[in-house]
């Protein structure tokens, strides 16, 4: 039979009764920027339900559900640290049994399903009467059922948002073939992570605006199906795009690939490497590892190079993959252990970033946010960060990229490790405008009013500033672990940005908890007490600013150390992958 790349030959023959051979069906387009759109919309989509639900959570906690400034806090901390904890599992799944597609349709199934429960929560037993939570009318107290129901609510919207995001990432990444030359050169999966964070960010921008303020004057359960209709509309797009994604296999779990390893390197503790040419490597231009190309040997934690030793043992019976390791598989354990560092440095800025939805919102709420009289909500304050986002996205592809391009000689212009610490050091000057709009909040404090007559957009340049540090830290890790993780695993990199968000979030909720557990004692409110007013969270803030200077200074020790992973291509031509 002919193949489908070579036009079918017919056959001239003089009876004009003869059949002719039809033309094969044009094989189907895959890939490429059409259901990357797809994609994108979606992320907004979803993005704008998630918010609408996670911006306002810690006035819905405190309004409604009853609690404190500290606990809510935490409260708020803890679940959005499990959102992006979730992001492991939905890449765990992604890259060993169900693949990129399923996993974010069975995950955004579960969102839904998550925003459907948490509207009928909110309208049936929380926001009672109707419109309370507004800052001036009282709902009534919450039932253990109701309480119940909101916390099964809100935490399967942080599985479904969370398992399927990295995936998202990755599968838009994937659309783009790194083996054609066009994607290649004009950059294209760089410039969609730059998009892909952008539609994120979209997505926030309306949820914050638009949702949040009928949220807080009361419409609570309003905004909550709003959000629901969204992720409804966001998975029917999803779906749309079925038959033209370009699809790549789930290589099967990588933790017995890497756990065997290390097994077979102690088994061979005593053996020595006296040349790297002898290690043990398939024949072919594929890997042993289902669907990822062959890593070449690099010369770091040469002790685990002792698993891809061919022994006389090994030569005696069948193969024992517990004793014998290729060295691709070698190489993915150490790719995974190069890029751990660089990840915790990262969790301290995620510390930085989680501040916008919890004390960043309170400190909103202590000032004045009246223009005339219209009542600007404090958890409207983020738009200021979104659209920062967005304007120094459009700079720095547009601007910066060819300039620093032109002058280093490297097209992607800055290199992901020299964005994340840029990112870093822009945080740093956030907390620092965050710490002292705090100062002179408290000199201008209303003691009677628990609150202040400074206005709230003294809030502006924090905001500005996280939205900056967002564009260098947040896109740079997408592209930095999307590029350094081995095929097999290209959804647990992607997870690692939001796995470090997860961290983050707890850190942060450590911080809290140390730091009244340290302060609030004998007849001390604390630094973070309910009436800020009372309190000192400007030195939480500078606290926060100090830590990020040690951790700048270890991001800088482990960012000059680290060596990029290189992969063998068609030809057997290596493939260094930058960063």
């Amino acid at each position: 039979m002919a193949s489908n790349n070579v036009p079918l030959e017919i056959s001239i023959i003089h009876d004009e009764r003869a059949p002719i051979h039809q033309q094969p069906k044009p094989k189907r387009k895959t890939g490429g920027w059409a259901p990357a759109f797809l994609l994108l919309a979606n992320q907004a989509l979803a993005t704008f339900a998630f918010f609408g639900v996670g911006v306002n959570m810690v006035l819905f906690l405190t309004r409604v559900i009853g609690q404190g400034n500290a606990d809510a806090a935490n409260s708020v901390s803890k679940w959005t640290g499990t959102v992006y904890l979730c992001s492991l599992l939905g890449a765990f799944l992604s890259d060993s049994y169900w693949g990129r597609y399923l996993t974010c349709a069975i995950f955004q199934l579960i969102l839904v399903m998550g925003l459907v429960l948490l509207s009928l929560t909110s309208w049936l037993f929380l926001v009672i009467p109707s419109g309370c939570g507004d800052g001036v009318n009282h709902c009534f107290p919450t039932s253990t059922k109701g309480t119940m129901m909101f916390y099964l609510s809100i935490y399967m919207v942080a599985l479904g948002y969370g398992g399927h995001q990295p995936t998202l990432a990755t599968l838009g990444s994937d659309q783009f073939d790194e083996s054609d030359p066009k994607h290649k050169e004009k950059g294209t999966k760089g410039a969609f992570f730059a998009y892909f964070y952008a539609a994120l960010n979209i997505g926030s921008l309306f949820s914050n605006s638009i949702l949040v303020y009928y949220e807080d004057i009361g419409h609570w359960t309003t905004g909550f199906w709003v959000s629901m209709a969204a992720s409804v509309v966001a998975l029917l797009l999803f779906l749309c795009g079925s038959f033209h994604y370009r699809y790549v296999k789930a290589s099967g779990n990588p933790l017995p690939r890497v756990g065997q390893v290390f097994v077979a390197a102690c088994r061979k503790w005593k053996v020595r490497v006296d040349d790297e040419k002898q290690l043990y490597e398939v024949e072919g231009l594929e890997s042993a590892i289902k669907g990822s190309r062959k890593i070449l040997h690099s010369e770091e934690f040469k002790c685990l190079d002792k698993a891809a030793v061919i022994t006389e043992y090994d030569l005696m019976g069948a193969q024992n993959d517990w004793r014998l390791c290729t060295v691709t598989q070698v190489e993915e354990a150490k790719c995974v252990i190069r890029m751990l560092p660089i990840w915790l440095c990262t969790i301290i800025y995620s510390v930085i970033f989680t501040q916008m939805a919890s004390l960043f919102v309170e400190q909103g709420a202590a000032m004045n946010s009246y223009i005339g009289k219209f009542h600007f909500p404090a958890a409207s304050m983020s738009i200021f960060d979104i659209v920062s986002v967005l304007v120094c996205t459009l700079i720095y592809r547009t601007v910066l990229v060819p300039l620093v391009g032109r002058l280093s000689g490297n097209p992607k212009g800055l290199t992901e490790l020299q964005r994340m610490g840029i990112g870093l050091i822009i945080g740093l000057l956030a907390m620092i405008a965050a710490g002292v709009t705090e100062v002179e909040r408290l000199k201008q404090s209303i003691p009677e009013k628990h609150t202040s007559s400074m206005s709230i957009f003294w809030q502006v340049p924090q905001y500005v500033l996280v939205g900056a540090s967002e564009v260098f830290m947040y896109v740079g890790q997408l592209e930095f672990f999307n590029s350094q993780a081995p095929d097999g695993i290209k959804s647990f990199g992607s997870s690692l940005c939001m796995a470090s968000i997860s961290l983050g979030n707890y850190v942060s909720s450590l911080l809290v908890h140390m730091v009244m557990s340290i302060t609030a004692r004998g007849d001390k409110v604390g630094w973070i007490p309910e009436d800020l007013n009372d309190g000192h969270m400007d030195r939480f803030y500078f606290l926060i600013a100090i830590l990020t200077v040690f951790d700048l200074v270890l991001y800088v020790y482990c960012a000059r150390k680290y060596k990029c992973i290189s992969v063998e291509e068609n030809g057997n031509q290596p493939k260094k992958e930058e960063a």
